[in-house]
This record gives structure tokens, C-alpha cells and sequence, in this order.
């Protein structure tokens, strides 16, 4: 292997490493553990394209984590979901410190707030807030994360962290979960657990896509139908139907007796076929920061 292979592969490497941290970031700051996982994904293609990629770059994290920054503020844009405060507009507040005990409360606050909660905050407190409370980012580091002076990051804080306090108090920590389920799913479900994998395999339309998070896409009823053979040679899964972010999805336990899914599926369906599943059985970390209601 000569050198510059094995800097590239230390670099891939050290992205790889990277992603639950950044998904951590991406999905509060986007709202949803979808939508955060599509800016990972979008962040790390970006990544390798940027220059200095052998290792060069003087501070790596620092570094990727604008990057991923850039692309959620880029996809809030494009969804049109992002408030019209910009970071450069953020009010100063007097350059004082919380105490320690407020750092911790502050910490609990916003580890314990549902995701989509946050797109409730203006986005230059959002990003500060996320940064320091939930992934313990210095406020030195977050100035040079962001490129704000130490006061108006020192703002930022104070004011999404009021907010965040506010809104807590008036909506609850936790979001109501009343939903139907879906008879496609219900039958997905049972075939899936009963290893009845040809009428599975029936389902599939005819351009039916896969999607597993690093690794390449799939698509066509042939190669997505590789996908149940993989499963009927492991045992470590059993499926229920649940809930995340308003969504229906298939959640993943290692066994019946496994008290939090280890991840999910989300399958989507046209004219009563399956049209793609996406399967985050390689992105156990979306699974961590989601919120999943089993029916």
C-alpha cells in the first residue's frame, strides 16, 4: 500500500469515527434523525471532496464540523425551514458564566428535549446550545466551530437555553404518540418475523431501491431481494411496529425480551408495493438520538 493510500484510508477512517457525533449535531439542528443522517451523509461526500483531505488540516473536528454545519444550514434552506435570524445578528448579552450547577441543569435540559423540538429555536442559539450542552464543546471551540466572537456565542447560549427552558415548560418533555397502523406494515412485520421470505420478496416493486447507510445503494427487485437472505442468515433481530417523528417504521430488537430497539426500518409503499426500505442497521446512532414509540 503506498503512502497516499494509506493516508486516504486513515482519513476515511477518521470520518467513519465521526459520524454519531455528527449525526448528534445534525439532527437537532435539523429537526428530525432523517433528515439529520441525510446532512451526515451529504457532509462526509462533501468531506472527501474538500482539499488537505491527507490530514493536513490543522484542527480535523473543527474543520468537519463546519462542513456539516454548512450543509445543514444549506438543507434548512432548501426545505424552508429556517428561521430568519443568521448568526452575524445575534444580540450581545454581558460576558458573564454560568456556575456549574447551572451548567449541569442546562446539560439535562437539552439532552432530554425531543429533537424536533429544537427547530423551535432560532438557528444561531440552536447551533451554540446543541454544541455546548449536548456534545460538550468548549465555548472556545464553538467560536471557531461557528466563527463567532466569544460574546455573542457566550449570547447564543444564554438565550437558547432560556428558550429551550420555556418551551419545555410549556409543551412537556415528551410528545404524545397516538397512531394507526398501517396493514402494510402490519403484514411486513409478521413475515419478516415468521422468515416467510418469498411473499416478501413478491412485495417488491419493480425498481424497489435499498438504502444501508455506508454502503452503496441498491436498486431492482433482484439485488433488494439479496436483502432478506442476509437476514435469514442472522438471528440477532425480531421487528414491531413503531413510531419516530411521525413516521411508521419497523424497529429492531436484538430479541422479544430487548427493552429499546437497537435501530429501524423505514419502508415506503406505492400501489401496494414496496418501493424502498431504509434500513439504519449500520447507523445504530440514529436509533440512540430517536425518540421510538412501539405500538
Amino acid at each position: 500500500m503506498t503512502g497516499s493510500e494509506s493516508s486516504r484510508e486513515e482519513f476515511l477512517s477518521r470520518l467513519a469515527e465521526m459520524r454519531p457525533e455528527l449525526h448528534r449535531y445534525c439532527a437537532r439542528l435539523t429537526g428530525s434523525v432523517f433528515d439529520g443522517e441525510d446532512v451526515v451523509q451529504t457532509t462526509l461526500v462533501r468531506a472527501t471532496r474538500e482539499p488537505d483531505e491527507s490530514g493536513q488540516v490543522r484542527n480535523f473536528r473543527a474543520w468537519l464540523f463546519r462542513i456539516a454545519h454548512n450543509c445543514a444550514i444549506d438543507f434548512l434552506r432548501a426545505k424552508a425551514r429556517r428561521s430568519t435570524e443568521s448568526l452575524d445578528a445575534l444580540a450581545l448579552l454581558p460576558d458573564e458564566s454560568l456556575p456549574d450547577p447551572a451548567e449541569t441543569l442546562a446539560r439535562q435540559e437539552a439532552t432530554s428535549t425531543a429533537i424536533e423540538r429544537f427547530l423551535l429555536l432560532p438557528i444561531g442559539p440552536r447551533s451554540v446550545v446543541i454544541l455546548k450542552d449536548v456534545l460538550g464543546h468548549s465555548l472556545a471551540e464553538i467560536t471557531s466551530l461557528l466563527g463567532l466572537s466569544l460574546p455573542a456565542a457566550k449570547s447564543a447560549l444564554h438565550r437558547g437555553r432560556a428558550q429551550l427552558q420555556k418551551l419545555n415548560g410549556a409543551l412537556g418533555h415528551s410528545l404524545p404518540e397516538g397512531r394507526s397502523v398501517s396493514p402494510e406494515l402490519a403484514r411486513y412485520v409478521t413475515l419478516f418475523n415468521a422468515r416467510d421470505w418469498d411473499p416478501l420478496r413478491a412485495l417488491l416493486a419493480t425498481d424497489v431501491r435499498l438504502d444501508q447507510t455506508a454502503r452503496p445503494p441498491l436498486q431492482g427487485r433482484n439485488a433488494v431481494g439479496n436483502f432478506f437472505t442476509r437476514y435469514a442468515a442472522a438471528d440477532d433481530w425480531y421487528l414491531a411496529i413503531a413510531w419516530v417523528e411521525g413516521r411508521e417504521v419497523a424497529a429492531v430488537f436484538s430479541d422479544k425480551k430487548a427493552e429499546r430497539a437497537g435501530y429501524f426500518m423505514e419502508i415506503r409503499w406505492s400501489a401496494g408495493e414496496i418501493s424502498s426500505i431504509r434500513d439504519f442497521r449500520y447507523a445504530r446512532y440514529v436509533a440512540e438520538n430517536a425518540v421510538i414509540a412501539v405500538v
